[in-house]
Formats: C-alpha cells, sequence, structure tokens
C-alpha cells in the first residue's frame, strides 16, 4: 500500500521546522546507509541523536500518534526515531530497498522496517528533481507532495530520489514496525477500517457497522504481533 497523508503540518509549522533544521549541523548522508546504499546515496543528513533532530523527530511522532489515517494504515508496534536530509546540487538516492532492521546507535533499540516514510519539508516549487520514484506491482510511482505532506509506503519496495538540479529538497524520513507484519493483510484491514467508518459515520448505530467492527477487530486479534 503507497498512501499520502496530507497536511500533518500547516504552512507555518514547517516553517518554525525548516528555521530550526537550518541552524542545526549536517552532515554526509552516507553514514547511515547500508553496504550497497552507500555507493548509491548522495546527500547531507542531521546525524542521529543531534538535540534538534531530537526535538523536531518527537514533534512528529507525537503528530502522527494523533493522526487516525496514519494509525488506521500503519498500525505502529515501534516508530524508529525521525531522521533529516536534504538534497542539492545534483544530489541523488539511486535504486535501493531500506535494511530490514534498523538499530539505533547506542541503544538495544531495534526496528523491523515494515514500512517507510517521508515527510516533505520544501514546497515542490522551491526545487526542481528531487522526486521520489517507488516501484511496486501497480509500476513506478512518482512523488513529489507539498510541504507538511507524508507518504507511507512498503519498505520492501525499490525505491530512489531523482537528482536535484535547482534549490534544495529537505525532508524527514523514518520506519515503522507494525503490528501486522504483512503488507497484503495490512491493507485488508485499513480497507475494512475505513468501511465500518463511514458506514458508522453515515448511519448511527448501523448494524452492519458494529459487525464491520467486530470483524475488523477479530481480524486484529487473529493476525497482530505486539
Amino acid at each position: 500500500m503507497l498512501l499520502t497523508i496530507p497536511d500533518l503540518f500547516s504552512t507555518e509549522q514547517v516553517q518554525q521546522i525548516r528555521q530550526k533544521l537550518d541552524s542545526a549541523e549536517w552532515v554526509d548522508g552516507r553514514v547511515t546507509a547500508g553496504h550497497q546504499s552507500t555507493v548509491a546515496k548522495d546527500n547531507m543528513q542531521i546525524p542521529e541523536g543531534h538535540p534538534v533532530a531530537k526535538e523536531i523527530g518527537e514533534l512528529i511522532l507525537q503528530t502522527l500518534g494523533q493522526d487516525p489515517l496514519f494509525v488506521s494504515a500503519a498500525l505502529p508496534a515501534k516508530v524508529f526515531p525521525p531522521l533529516f536530509n536534504r538534497y542539492s546540487g545534483g544530489q541523488s538516492f539511486g535504486t535501493h530497498i531500506d535494511n530490514a532492521i534498523r538499530h539505533l546507535k547506542g541503544t538495544t533499540h531495534r526496528v523491523r522496517s515494515d514500512l517507510s516514510a517521508t515527510l516533505f519539508l520544501s514546497n515542490p516549487e522551491d526545487y526542481d528533481g528531487g522526486e521520489l520514484v517507488i516501484e511496486d506491482t501497480y509500476g513506478i510511482h512518482s512523488v513529489k507532495l507539498p510541504a507538511g505532506h507524508m507518504v507511507l509506503y512498503p519498505s520492501s519496495s525499490l525505491h530512489n530520489v531523482r537528482p536535484v538540479t535547482r534549490g534544495a529538497r529537505m525532508s524527514s524520513f523514518f520506519w515503522i514496525q507494525s503490528m501486522i507484519r504483512d503488507d497484503g493483510a495490512r491493507t485488508l484491514l485499513f480497507d475494512l477500517d475505513n468501511v465500518a467508518q463511514r458506514i458508522a459515520a453515515e448511519q448511527i448505530y448501523s448494524p452492519n457497522a458494529i459487525r464491520l467492527t467486530g470483524i475488523y477487530h477479530n481480524l486484529l486479534r487473529r493476525w497482530a504481533e505486539v
């Protein structure tokens, strides 16, 4: 499932986030790349554990925890602390698949990467190129969203970031371990949850909505890893 989560942050909030990120230290992005990705990756990042990254990362996680669309789609069990990258001057990230297990440096904290997320922090008109290109069974998808919008997609997908030829593309990226490991089962639950909520909104105390909600929770009970 590939899903856009719109308006996670307002224009004003993005501006405040950008001001703090602009003042932080930036280093070569290869520090978080796997062995194969080191060759393909060319960008800048804020180091893991940097105070600004921690501050903004906590804000992102708090916001996501209150976003019904994200919770319904991801069914998160663990979320890797958000990281931040910047592309400019022709920088890009060649085609790759994210590492299956992400380890938080200096801790025993590990996250299985079921879902990858990119939160755009630059508006499309501020840079040329920089599209996030995701390949799945339905084809190739080019994603370039307004600042404050986020895309969620399976970490098992091949994906790349095209060269940024003008301006700069800044974003946050991170990984989610879902309570539902299988993407197909997670998509089925997401669709079922949406239908049940839609019926409940249209028909208060609808027996069909109650039955669908029961089916949803029984499937979740059967499949969830917590």
